[in-house]
């Protein structure tokens, strides 16, 4: 069932927490006459018929035989109240799969229906509890990899983004209302020439400019980054990942050519979320499985948003690495290049070589460093950060206004493109009605943001990606 098709009277129930043993257990409901069909199955129904709301109650789930399924603490919330702004209860119980199943089996019995995927947040976002990009904002903290990207969420979660476009429509409904109003009450047929300030929607456009701005660096956040290790084998690339993850995940040896595949897993990168590729050394052999490997290699680092190209500084800098990396390890079809942080490793053993000029190399920067004792590794990590921010445009502030969503940023470039046309129309002697009818567009755009103006398709593609339960 879609999202805009969701029986909203009906009173609902869901598994709020994953269905795996933990301390607590947790199934929600909400809708008109949930406290009284909770109470049917609740062992001290009367206590919670009369409780407050935002109140609790000790008690216990029974079976219809009246039986006890599990000892529960009821959380009561009354209309309007409540994240749903409905009547709701939610039953905290002990978090053994089997008990939170069943509590959920007996309430379904004492009247519930299941919940639809997002419906809790879908009733709050059309009772008016949130706007459209704070429940936005709740899958991204749901889905959030790193901290970074949760503190970037919970900005709009708060308010940030929905302040920020009011503020803008306040300003183009200013200028609108101006138009609108000599139109239908003009003193004379030249009046309305004069009708719009375009200094006052100057200011609305330049902060929907910067809003629009920002969604490159935050998409960084939510969708994360592609980081390749690569260099010649022995090179310490496998120690090097297995410390950036902070675990042994890859096979470290003296042996040549002991990675033959690369490994894959995500890390943190001073909060941007990325995907850390450990490849193969690369280097010419006969062996057909290894050259498989080192040609995958050769693949990925082409496909790298920050390529850590590893160089063993007690060999130092060969012919082999300057031609790998001058000829482009990390080339694609295009012949462009990822950024390269070079890690100069094993600063820990005597008798390493001094390092070379990185941008002798193409390379942006070079960390020295050690796998093996993690000396460097932090500085490491936030270079390639900084090469990553760089390239998205630069770091928002994690409480400032920012997109969360393709489907946001579109919107905005909606307004822009009205509210530029608007000014073009002014400076071309295009009437008043045309320009009002530019602003009215980049209303109904901005509308879209926040869903005051947001079609059911739209609604369908926000709430159906999220869980049950939320």
């Amino acid at each position: 069932m879609k999202p805009s098709e969701y029986a909203l009277h009906d009173p609902i129930a869901a598994i709020a927490t994953a269905l795996v043993p933990s301390a607590l257990g947790i199934v929600r409901t909400s809708g008109a006459g949930s406290i009284e069909l909770a109470a049917a199955a609740f062992s001290r129904s009367e206590a919670l018929l009369k409780a407050e709301g935002n109140t609790l109650v000790h008690g216990w789930i029974l079976a219809e035989d009246g039986s006890r399924i599990d000892e529960v603490m009821a959380a009561v919330y009354r209309a309007p109240r409540s994240f749903t702004g409905e009547d709701s209860v939610e039953f905290t119980g002990h978090g053994g799969p089997a008990a939170v199943l069943e509590i959920y089996k007996r309430l379904l019995q004492a009247g519930f229906r299941g919940a639809e995927r997002g419906e809790f947040t879908f009733r709050s976002f059309v009772h008016g509890k949130c706007d459209l990009t704070r429940a936005e904002a709740v899958r991204e903290i749901i889905e959030a990899r790193t901290g970074g990207a949760r503190g970037r969420a919970a900005g709009r979660l708060s308010g940030s983004l929905e302040r920020e476009i009011e503020e803008a429509r306040k300003i183009i409904l200013s200028a609108l209302a101006a138009i609108e109003v000599e139109i239908e009450y003009p003193e004379d047929e030249e009046t309305t020439a004069g009708a719009w300030d375009p200094a006052l929607t100057t200011a609305a456009l330049e902060k929907l400019k910067i809003l629009e701005s920002t969604w490159s660096s935050e998409r960084l956040y939510r969708e994360g980054a592609r980081v390749v290790i690569a260099g010649k084998t022995n090179a310490g690339k496998s120690s090097l990942f297995n410390a950036l993850l902070k675990e042994e995940r890859a096979i470290v040896s003296d042996i040549h050519g002991t990675t033959r595949d690369w490994l894959e897993s995500g890390s943190d990168f001073a909060g941007i979320p990325v995907n850390l590729y450990d490849t193969a050394g690369i280097r010419h052999t006969a062996d057909a499985v290894e050259a498989e490997g080192v040609q995958r290699s050769l693949n990925l680092a082409s496909e790298a948003d920050v390529l850590i190209y590893l160089v063993d500084s007690t060999a130092g800098m060969t012919a082999e690495d300057r031609a790998l990396l001058n000829e482009g390890i990390q080339g694609d079809a295009t012949g462009s290049k990822a950024p390269v942080v070079i890690a100069w490793n094993k600063a820990d053993k005597p008798g390493t070589l001094a390092p070379p000029e990185p941008g002798s190399l193409g390379a942006e920067t070079l960390v020295q460093i050690s796998a093996k004792t993690g000396t460097g590794i932090s500085d490491l990590v936030r270079a390639a950060a900084g090469i990553l921010m760089e390239k998205a445009g630069g770091a928002t502030r994690t409480n400032s206004a920012a997109l969360g969503s393709e489907r946001q940023k579109a919107a905005v470039h909606s307004a822009v493109l009205a509210l530029d046309h608007a000014f073009r129309a002014a400076e071309q002697g295009f009437p008043m009605d045309a320009i009002a009818q530019d602003l009215e567009d980049a209303l109904g755009a901005l509308g879209e943001i926040t869903g005051e103006t947001t079609p059911a398709d739209i609604l369908d593609e926000v709430f159906s990606g999220f869980c049950v339960g939320k």
